[in-house]
């Protein structure tokens, strides 16, 4: 088993799927796979058509079962000091190596090195296979199958995702916000910089607003998170062409990476209302043409699940550990949950070695997601009853 791991991790590795680029190569590849044992896929394109979703079923028909959900898009390698080549499998010191080889192909290439036991013996349930593009900026690309699984009389009761948690079940993880906020203002000579609107210096004021924003944000925690409230962060600024011309363009992106349950809108509300009320009024004038806006980049919400659920402690006997836990990071979770599929999340490695060069991700990681998913196999065809799920 621990050989066809191997090679289809090695399979894997060598698509360079980093989310500029498109995953059809990949996916193709997957969905032969499949079709060489019977099992029939479906492709859920972009607009471009460059890039797909990939689900499939395996047992009888009708609702309900366990989905298997990973993502296949991986973060880029640029100015990153590799050892070694990033899209190549290197196996040393019991790891092995390769850009996605955590975050996620790892559990990608269980799943699908498992697909032939679950195949070998009647299943009471369905068992769903779930592959998607663009997770990596902003969970873009699931939408597509999500809308599907929830349109589907036969969409799964059940999901697991994949991503790295070292083989330890979570049961939620915060929702995420990005916003661009574009400012237009007035250029002139910078000897008369009081007949231009300065758009970097009105940007810089709206980033002091968030950074208030973001103080108030701290006065709702929740424990079970680190950190306990919601955050919000500028992560970049462009603005200006030259040093003596006022600045007549500024950008800036920033995120609120919210806990469930809370409204992320409320902070862009407030935002636009400082901008309409206060900076616009006073830029205009100076020049009527400025104008601040913003434009959503992505939004995915967040993923809070009870860890006292009967899937909860299904998962504990499955992975072999009751350790639950919250991430920080973001998942495709929040919104298969939101279809009305109860997720958790459960897969190999450790974030701690995504999106950094030289990822990798153990052996022994990989052997208990194999052990893992013979458990859910045993569980999915046991003769003894099981619920309907």
């Amino acid at each position: 088993m621990n050989d066809r791991v191997r090679e289809m991790l090695a399979l894997l590795l060598e698509f360079d799927t980093t989310s500029r680029e498109s995953n059809l190569a990949l996916i193709e590849a997957i969905r032969d796979f499949l079709a060489s044992r019977g099992v029939t896929s479906q492709l859920f394109y972009d607009e471009e058509g460059r890039k797909a979703n990939l689900y499939a079923r395996i047992g009888p028909p009708g609702p309900g079962g366990v989905m298997l959900s990973g993502h296949t898009d991986v973060v880029p390698v640029d100015d990153q000091a590799w050892t070694v080549p990033p899209f190549q499998l290197t196996e040393h010191d019991g790891r092995y190596y390769g850009r996605g080889s955590a975050d996620m192909k790892g559990f990608l290439a269980c799943v699908l090195a498992a697909v032939e036991n679950f195949l070998a013996v009647p299943l009471r349930m369905p068992l769903h296979l779930a592959f998607s593009y663009d997770e990596e900026v902003g969970c873009l690309g699931v939408r597509s199958l999500v809308n599907h699984l929830r349109a589907s009389s036969e969409k799964p009761a059940l999901c697991i995702i994949g991503e790295p948690t070292q083989m330890r079940p979570v049961y939620g993880h915060k929702g995420k916000l990005a916003i661009r906020c574009r400012v237009a203002g007035h250029a002139c000579h910078s000897a008369y910089a009081p007949d231009g609107v300065n758009a970097i210096s009105y940007a810089a004021k709206l980033i002091n607003k968030l950074d208030e924003l973001g103080q108030a944000l701290t006065h709702q925690q929740d424990r079970r998170f680190h950190p306990a409230w919601s955050t919000l962060q500028v992560g970049t600024i462009h603005g200006g062409a030259a040093l003596n011309i006022v600045p007549q363009s500024c950008s800036f992106d920033f995120e609120v990476r919210y806990l469930p349950g809370s409204d992320p809108q409320a902070v862009t509300l407030a935002l636009r209302d400082y901008a309409d009320t206060t900076l616009l009024p006073t830029m205009r004038q100076t020049a009527q043409s400025s104008a601040i806006d913003f434009q959503l980049l992505s939004h995915y919400p967040g993923l809070l699940t009870d860890p006292y659920s009967d899937f909860a402690s299904w998962l504990a006997q499955w992975c072999g550990s009751d350790d639950f836990s919250t991430v920080a990071f973001g998942t495709e979770g929040g919104l298969f949950d939101e279809a009305g599929v109860a997720t958790l999340v459960c897969g190999p490695g450790s974030m701690e070695q995504g999106h950094k060069p030289d990822e990798y991700v153990s052996i022994s990681q990989i052997e208990r997601c194999m052990a893992m998913l013979a458990n859910l196999h045993r569980w999915m065809s046991a003769e003894q009853a099981v619920p309907n799920v």
